[in-house]
């Protein structure tokens, strides 16, 4: 039993734990080897007692910069960086705030150099010319060439406006001690962090790859951390009627391997966890997609999507199968009273809320998929939109994949596969 989590598989597997009982032998050796580092990918597992081991020193500074940026009167953070560089943070100030919450954070934090569209970078240096703007640039190497562009022209841009000041509004999260953006940062004398060496990208959402614009929104850092460290013990276990993580890893890998289902669509009711369905894809997507295996991960928000997708979902070809995340206690909510004149036919809703109507079309969905569509279903409830829940949903399904890759037979920490199309690119460039 998790604290912000808990894990359904009931409408994903018949015979529920029955079904992936035979799995308990590989995920224990898979689990023992992960825990004992003996694994061959053993120098990648920085990520993995990272709530309880993270550097208190950093976290110090980069809470001292965050708090000197809103002493300054900074208004946006412009958070540069593509991949596993910006989805951890952005989908954690999506998760907090959202486009439209009455909590406003401390600093905007715009997101850059996730693309090289003309129109978008333009639009996004127009927006902040004449704001109060600092810059965290996050890369590993400073040679990807989508935010090494964009750090290019927002750092003009800022040299202009604030002329010797501009060094001090300026933190590059980088390697410890080589690379571009690492001589970069020491030639300007920017602020660094630290990208850790044993922590791959899509892993490192509770490094200062993360945590750094966490705080300058405004976002308490420590309980993201605590709730990841909270779950984190709670997914001590080897056993998979005892640890969710690997129940849901172990249900995913029947469905797929044994059950012949290659898609698996993350499915939300809540608008704001559109970015963290990215982070999840991106998370899952790159692990797994290797050797020719892997599960194409995919997104969808319902109810929004069910009027464009769910008949596909609902009679369509039978290739998916759908993991849903439902919010057990919302921060706000809206309930209806009886209207005197029912002109709008809506009173039958009359004593009723809106979080629960949103739970209904949630129950009547996964009723229709599962017994009439026979879309298998596994459900997730978090708790609520808060810090806490954050950090656990971050550690369980890292903790998941992991498992999941090893599962399949594939390396769950590396990704050749995305050099190709900059090897192309930069020979196109003549680079």
């Amino acid at each position: 039993m998790l604290k912000y989590l808990s894990l359904d598989v009931k409408n994903a597997l018949k015979n529920n734990i029955k079904d992936v009982e035979h799995l308990q032998k590989k995920v224990t050796q898979i689990h023992n080897d992960v825990k004992n580092k003996e694994v061959d990918e053993k120098d990648w597992l920085g990520w993995y007692d990272l709530p309880k081991n993270y550097n208190k020193d950093e976290f110090i500074r980069m809470y001292n910069k965050s708090q000197e940026w809103k002493k300054a009167g900074v208004e946006v953070v412009v958070v540069i960086g593509i991949g596993g560089s910006y989805l951890g943070a952005k989908s954690g100030y999506d998760f907090i705030y959202g486009p439209y919450s009455q909590k406003q954070p401390d600093m905007e934090l715009l997101f850059a150099g996730n693309d090289i569209s003309a129109d978008t970078l333009v639009s996004k240096l127009q927006y902040v010319k004449n704001k109060k703007f600092a810059i965290n640039v996050i890369s590993k190497s400073g040679t990807t060439l989508e935010p090494s562009i964009a750090f290019r022209e927002f750092r003009n841009l800022l040299e202009k406006k604030e002329g010797e000041n501009a060094n001090k509004l300026v933190a590059a999260t980088t390697d410890k001690a080589k690379g571009v953006l690492f001589e970069l940062a020491t030639k300007k004398g920017y602020e660094k962090f630290i990208i850790p060496d044993d922590i791959g990208g899509r892993f490192s959402v509770l490094t200062p790859v993360g945590l750094f614009p966490f705080m300058c929104a405004g976002i308490d850092a420590l309980r993201v951390l605590q709730g990841a460290q909270e779950t984190n013990e709670e997914l001590s276990s080897d056993k998979l009627d005892e640890n969710p993580a690997y129940l849901y890893a172990a249900t995913r890998y029947f469905l797929h391997n044994e059950k012949g289902f290659d898609i698996e669509m993350m499915v939300s009711y809540e608008p704001k966890l559109q970015y963290f369905s990215e982070w999840w894809k991106q998370l899952f997507g790159e692990s797994e997609g290797k050797d020719g295996k892997g599960i194409w991960p995919t997104s969808s928000i319902f109810s929004t999507d069910l009027h464009s997708l769910g008949q596909m979902i609902q009679e369509g070809n039978k290739i998916l199968f759908e993991t849903v995340l439902t919010l057990k206690n919302p921060n706000e909510n809206i309930y209806f009273e009886e209207d005197q004149v029912d002109y709008d036919k809506l009173n039958y809703l009359s004593g009723n809320n809106l979080h629960n109507i949103n739970n209904v079309a949630f129950e009547a969905t996964a009723k229709a998929h599962t017994e009439v569509g026979n879309v298998p279903n596994i459900h997730i409830l978090f708790d609520r939109f808060n810090e806490e829940t954050l950090g656990a949903l971050f550690i369980f399904f890292e903790r998941a994949l992991t498992m999941s890759a090893y599962l399949l037979g594939v390396n769950p920490f590396n990704q050749p596969g995305v050099e190709v199309y900059k090897k192309n690119m930069f020979s196109m460039l003549k680079k």
